[in-house]
């Protein structure tokens, strides 16, 4: 294990420390590309949750005398095979990907690190049934078990978030029970342990705060798989439901038929998905070179 005091390195590198600003304006300046995922990342946040007042219409307004109208200054991303406003679709579609990516990996990851810290802390007979459980799980691509559970739970928002929520246990479990394995043997536990103080409160005081920047940089990795998983999922018919806007629906109703007619059914829900998860992968390896001590030269 390393410890690491980031106020004495970032003055060390040369940046601010004094000021939260300078500390943020120093890390955006070393890590360009991550600055770039934040800011798509903060984008598509705004865009949810400001959906009503950036679209132009209703995105469940059906309008047959315009349909499959190309990209225009009317229709600024063209319209679908019923009339509807793709650029007001794809601006409520924000909503559910983020609902579902934010919601399933903070499900995933909290049942995850309460896996982890009660398996790497507590080892013995209880380490080796949950770590035969995540055996199980991991063992299974997420797509895959995500598709089991959707097609048994029925496609809803709720079972959605279920669904991709829990292949992501296993994950999150063995990277808590690794950290928590190591930090168990350290003499801040020892010291717990002969001032008296209990089993539970030794874990969830001492043990799991030094978890929490592994699981933020984990879980930033996370949430662009469970945005593609979610569009993969509407895209095979098993994800949100219609009238609800849904890029992977978006695409499933328009790749077959309209890919060559209308591209524009296809292009944008893509360059959508697309964004999101570079977005995410960008800002999650930043993340981690900020937050992992091994990354550091």
């Amino acid at each position: 294990m390393a410890t690491i005091n980031f106020e004495s390195e970032l003055r060390r590198a040369g940046a601010n420390a004094t000021s939260g600003w300078g500390r943020f304006a120093f890390l955006a300046q070393r890590h360009v590309l991550g600055t770039v995922g934040l800011t798509i990342m903060v984008l598509f946040v705004c865009t949810a949750l400001f959906a009503d007042l950036i679209s132009r219409y209703d995105p469940l307004s059906v309008d047959s005398a315009h349909r499959l109208a190309p990209p225009s200054a009317l229709h600024w991303f063209g319209t679908d095979s019923f009339g509807r406003d793709v650029w007001s679709r794809i601006i409520h579609g924000a909503r559910i990907s983020l609902a579902v990516g934010i919601g399933s990996t903070t499900l995933g990851a909290t049942l995850g690190v309460i896996v982890g810290l009660t398996s790497g802390y507590l080892s013995g007979w209880v380490d080796l049934l949950f770590q035969r459980v995540t055996d199980i799980l991991q063992s299974l691509p997420l797509l895959v078990l995500a598709l089991v559970m959707t097609a048994a739970l029925g496609p809803s928002l709720p079972n959605v978030i279920l669904a991709i929520a829990i292949p992501l246990i296993p994950t999150v479990a063995r990277v808590i029970r690794a950290n928590t394995l190591a930090l168990r043997e350290q003499p801040f536990v020892e010291a717990a342990k002969s001032i008296g103080m209990s089993e539970m409160r030794i874990a969830l005081r001492h043990v799991l705060p030094n978890t929490i920047a592994p699981l933020i940089v984990l879980a930033t990795a996370q949430l662009g798989s469970t945005i593609l998983t979610e569009a993969s999922l509407s895209f095979l018919g098993l994800g949100i439901p219609e009238p609800y806007p849904s890029w992977g629906r978006m695409l499933s109703e328009s790749a077959a038929e309209y890919v060559r007619t209308a591209p524009w059914l296809v292009i944008f829900p893509g360059i959508a998905i697309s964004l999101a998860v570079f977005g995410t992968n960008l800002f999650g390896d930043a993340l981690r070179d900020i937050l992992d001590p091994r990354q550091r030269g």
